[in-house]
């Protein structure tokens, strides 16, 4: 019998385990795809019961998920130089470098591929995934029009669709390389639309 000196608390199990099946998900996910992926496969990779798994999350999907936004928790936060562009090209390039990476790029182009199909899991990507490193983006773009730098016709929500509509085709389509000229492409377009707007 284990001494209560010696045993793990029950929460350190839980995190532990929680981590583990993470971990195990990216993994497999890395190594044989999304198609191949399963819950019994990461169950086993991770050494807990399927049953765990479903606890926690409703699909393997879900879990991806979570394990995709644990890699992108440490992105840094949205600058603000006071040149609202050059702010964008460099929070445009850490998104296309998150999308760029070899581990971490396919995963999240076959997650937005699942969400087509999993109806629960389109509306979980973007509230859990995109929605919340959008929201920086939306607020440094009010303030620029605040600030006389944009137009305060312009939506920002739509400028943000257009931008990452980009970053995404070439993500899901493979039709370009993900690098920093193609961020500041984008941004530059974008954004000499919008100046275009102004002057009208």
């Amino acid at each position: 019998m284990t001494s209560p000196t010696t045993a793990a608390p029950a929460s350190r199990r839980r995190e532990s385990s929680r981590l583990a099946i993470l971990d195990a998900a990216l993994a497999l996910c890395r190594e044989e795809g999304y198609a191949r992926l399963s819950i019994e496969a990461i169950a086993a990779r991770a050494g807990v019961g399927k049953q765990t798994i479903y606890r926690w999350w409703p699909s393997k999907g879900a879990v991806l998920l979570e394990a995709l936004d644990r890699e992108a928790a440490g992105a840094a936060a949205f600058p603000d130089t006071g040149d609202v562009i050059a702010d964008m090209r460099t929070t445009i390039n850490d998104v296309i470098r998150f999308q760029a990476n070899p581990d971490l790029g396919p995963p999240f182009a076959a997650l937005i591929a699942e969400a087509q199909q999993d109806p629960a899991l389109g509306p979980l990507l973007l509230e859990r995934f995109i929605s919340p490193r959008r929201a920086p983006i939306v607020e440094r773009l009010r303030r620029a029009q605040q600030a006389g730098q944009l137009p305060q016709t312009l939506d920002p929500e739509a400028v943000l669709e257009v931008i990452f509509g980009a970053l995404f085709h070439r993500l899901l389509l493979r039709s370009g390389p993900l690098d920093a000229a193609y961020a500041s492409f984008v941004v530059d377009t974008v954004f000499a639309g919008t100046s275009a707007v102004q002057r009208t």
